[in-house]
């Protein structure tokens, strides 16, 4: 479920769920209309779920060359 990744997204970065929302989706709402039942389009997800592991990629990479 893409709000569940999402949120451990969240917590694992320490992101506010406004600014994620501006980064992944180009709407700070994205998150809160998630919670709120918003389904997302196929596309908007699978968008969404590049985007987070790219994050997560570049965030690991800058970990390792800090190292």
């Amino acid at each position: 479920m893409l709000l569940r990744t999402i949120e451990i997204f969240l917590r694992t970065h320490a992101m506010p769920a406004t600014k994620f929302g501006r980064l992944a989706a180009h709407d700070p709402r994205f998150v809160l209309d998630l919670r709120m039942g918003r389904t997302p389009r196929r596309e908007t997800e699978l968008r969404t779920r590049a985007w987070m592991q790219g994050y997560t990629d570049r965030a690991a990479l800058c970990t390792k060359e800090a190292a």
